[in-house]
């Protein structure tokens, strides 16, 4: 696993707040991806996506998993009928690594980041969850 260490630089995100089954986290994906072409708020050429992850869908119950689907922004998100908020992904140190392959696997390279790669590291977690940037999302 290459990984490098960034100072990764705030950013101010449109989040559609997914919570529940992991398997329809692609519903929530379809709501965002509809609020992000209707709102012309975060054009996908040129701003970033990301997902940030608040629990492990191995040890949480369905019903209360939560992953946001995010998109980089330039100003607050208005009311919206879709229920997009606006949030912050906040700076600070970051472990980076890329995950090559489906997204559905991307839970084996975050379990290799943690368990391997983090403790032989001499790093230590910040207080926020572990987010995706994802280059190939529509």
């Amino acid at each position: 696993m290459n990984v490098t260490i960034t100072d990764f630089s705030s950013v101010n995100i449109a989040a559609y707040e997914h919570q529940g089954p992991i398997d329809e986290v692609n519903d929530s994906v379809r709501i965002f991806i509809e609020w992000r072409k209707a709102s012309g708020l975060s054009p996908q050429e040129s701003c970033r996506t990301f997902g940030i992850v608040y629990d492990n869908p191995e040890t949480t119950e369905p019903a209360a998993f939560r992953f946001d689907i995010c998109c980089e922004v330039s100003g607050n998100v208005p009311v919206n009928l879709q229920g997009v908020v606006s949030k912050v992904i906040p700076a600070g140190r970051c472990a980076v690594t890329r995950h090559f392959g489906a997204h559905d696997q991307i839970g084996e390279t975050v379990k290799a980041l943690y368990r391997e790669w983090l403790p032989a590291s001499g790093e230590e977690l910040r207080d926020f969850p572990v987010y995706f940037h994802y280059l190939n999302f529509v």
